[in-house]
């Protein structure tokens, strides 16, 4: 009773120092509160923005892109590898003038039985039976050989053209050359029997 009592009977100028002061107190309250309230929206604000960078990472894209790209890209070989063994086989076949050359022969040989008189001389039988039959031979076995050639040239030559940059594979480039060295071997082979240079026909003098 005596404070209340005494509170009351005090006058404004006693209670104006009080009230500056209550005011101030209020102010850094509402400062706090104001401080408190923006931080935790920076804090909300930065939780979300990084959630957003997160879901918008192309983390699941860019890898498959990558690996699709580098799958389409990387040369598979199929192709020059395949070019290359039928190089080398088309050289092997040109040594002998293969199945088709000895077909040939055999026939060109029926035709100049067929052709010749019993009558003619013994050159011209010779000529028309036995030396038609081997340059047929010797121009299959050459078409056969400048094939492989160019089977072989063209798949050593393929890196600088259909994929440069890229390296072939080392048992690619063995078999091209290979079939390369055969083909030109088969090809001199078949000009020198065409030409008589080379197991010519006997002489009938």
């Amino acid at each position: 009773m005596a404070t209340r009592t005494a509170d009351t009977t005090r006058t404004d100028d006693e209670r104006a120092p009080e009230e500056p002061t209550r005011t101030a107190e209020a102010a850094k309250s509402e400062t706090a509160e104001a401080e408190a309230t923006e931080q935790a929206g920076a804090t909300e604000q930065a939780g979300v923005s990084e959630h957003a960078g997160a879901t918008e990472q192309p983390g699941t894209t860019e890898p498959a892109g990558a690996i699709e790209t580098a799958g389409s890209g990387r040369p598979s070989g199929v192709g020059p590898g395949a070019g290359a063994v039928v190089s080398a086989a088309l050289g092997l076949v040109s040594l002998s003038g293969g199945w088709i050359g000895t077909v040939a022969g055999a026939r060109q040989q029926l035709v100049g039985q067929l052709r010749t008189s019993s009558s003619a001389g013994v050159a011209q039988q010779l000529k028309a039976v036995y030396g038609d039959a081997w340059h047929a031979t010797a121009l299959w076995a050459g078409l056969f050989a400048l094939a492989a050639l160019v089977a072989g040239v063209a798949v050593l030559a393929r890196p600088a053209f259909g994929a440069p940059g890229r390296p072939q594979a080392p048992w690619i480039r063995s078999v091209a050359w290979a079939g390369v060295a055969l083909g030109v071997l088969g090809l001199l082979l078949a000009v020198l029997k065409y030409s008589d240079a080379l197991l010519a026909l006997p002489s009938t003098s």
